[in-house]
Order: structure tokens, then C-alpha cells, then sequence
């Protein structure tokens, strides 16, 4: 094993690097924007409301994102005419673009899961104090539901960006340089592997382990009403003195 050609080549795995890091928080965010009206909808009664989201989430939660990205990537070319003449030809014919596309809408579709089984969750309890008070129901949702279910939503949306990270290695199959294609770049000039695709994993542990500890602080302080008190010696004897006296 001769790991000085990954220090030769320490650029590209930069370029790579940055190149991942775009495609997850950007996907992410924009992810995030559509997943939220699409869990509202999703916990509304009326299946007229809730039937074009549940099937959106369906279908791109039951597809491989590799799938998904080629029916973007390879698939827009067939409609190339219609897309030129709406200006879009310039986004789809771009790899970078189809892969942000199909990441965005992947992410989407599990975040606006998690969120719905997060709102549905809530306490009812919650919801009749709200009543009580008096609110509205978008107030209702923006006080009271949303940030109940942010809070809940935490650990699985955590998961959901780590399974993000992994799933962006597939954007080197449609010629993206990211991690995993600066990989195999340093595989097919130096045919070595194991240096190259160890060192592309050793990046990908070193986001995760960035992303585990992000998600920790927040769940710390996001749920830091449900930790248990410390409760100091002088405070468990106080009662006991009040009773003797």
C-alpha cells in the first residue's frame, strides 16, 4: 500500500469534498422547503388534499435513488424540444443539476414522512391548550405542532442526512466528481483501490462523525425540558427537615 499518491492527489479529493458537501446541504435545504407543506398536507382528512403528496412520497421512497437520478438524467434528453422551449434545456443537461434535482426530491419525500409522523404524534393534550387559548390553526401549526414536531422529528431526520450523505456517493456514476468519483479518478490513473476508495471512505466517516455531533448539540438543546433534574443533597433533605419540624 503506498499512500503518497493520495497525498499527490490530495487536491481532487478537496474538489470532491466540496463538490459532496454542495450537492447534501443544498439538496437538504431545498428538500426541507417542499417536505414541510407536503407533511401538512399529508395529516389533512380530506383524501383529495392528502392523495397527491402520499403518492409523490410513494413512489420516490419506493425507487432507488440511482433510478430516480437516471430517469432525470438520461431521461430528460427524450424531451429535450419541450424543455428548450421553456428554457429549462440548460439545467437537464447539465450532471450536477439532475443530481441536485433527484437528490432534492428523494430527500423530500422521506423528510416530509418524518415530519407527518412527527405531527401526528403530538399530544393531543397540546392541542386542546391551543384551542383553549384561543388559536388559530395556522398559528395552531406555527406555535404548537411544527415546533413539537421538529423537536421529535430530530433523531430520524438525523438519520435521513446521514443516509443523504451515503446516497450522494451515486452522483459519480453520471461523470460528477465527488468523493467517490475522485476515488475512482486515482483508482484508473494509479490502479489502487484500496488507497483510493479507503481514503474517499475516511472522508465520508469524517462527515458523518461532523453530522452525529451537529445533531447531538441540537438534541441537547432542543430537548433539554426532558432530561431529568439534578437534584442536590441539601434540596432531597429539605423536605425532610420541613416534615420533622
Amino acid at each position: 500500500m503506498d499512500f503518497t499518491i493520495i497525498a499527490d492527489n490530495i487536491g481532487l479529493y478537496i474538489q470532491g469534498l466540496w463538490t459532496t458537501v454542495q450537492l447534501v446541504v443544498l439538496s437538504l435545504i431545498v428538500g426541507m422547503t417542499l417536505a414541510i407543506p407536503m407533511a401538512l398536507l399529508r395529516v389533512a382528512k380530506n383524501p383529495l388534499i392528502w392523495a397527491l403528496p402520499s403518492a409523490y412520497i410513494y413512489f420516490f421512497r419506493g425507487t432507488p435513488l440511482l433510478v430516480q437520478m437516471f430517469m432525470i438524467y438520461h431521461g430528460a434528453g427524450q424531451f429535450r424540444d419541450a424543455l428548450d422551449s421553456v428554457g429549462l434545456w440548460f439545467i437537464f443537461r447539465e450532471a450536477y443539476w439532475c443530481a441536485l434535482i433527484a437528490f432534492t426530491l428523494n430527500t423530500a419525500a422521506y423528510t416530509a414522512e418524518i415530519i407527518r409522523g412527527a405531527i401526528e404524534q403530538t399530544p393531543f393534550g397540546e392541542i386542546e391548550a391551543a384551542r383553549a387559548y384561543g388559536m388559530s390553526k395556522p398559528i395552531l401549526f406555527r406555535r404548537i405542532l411544527l415546533p413539537s414536531a421538529f423537536r421529535r422529528a430530530l433523531p430520524a431526520y438525523g438519520n435521513e442526512v446521514i443516509f443523504m450523505l451515503h446516497g450522494s456517493a451515486v452522483a459519480s456514476v453520471i461523470t460528477i466528481v465527488d468523493l467517490l468519483g475522485a476515488g475512482r479518478i486515482i483508482n484508473s490513473r494509479y490502479y489502487a483501490p484500496f488507497e483510493a476508495y479507503i481514503s474517499a471512505g475516511l472522508f465520508y466517516l469524517g462527515l458523518t462523525f461532523i453530522i452525529v455531533w451537529i445533531f447531538r448539540q441540537w438534541e441537547k438543546r432542543w430537548h433539554a425540558h426532558l432530561r431529568p433534574r439534578d437534584t442536590s443533597a441539601a434540596e432531597v433533605a429539605a423536605p425532610s427537615l420541613t416534615l420533622a419540624r
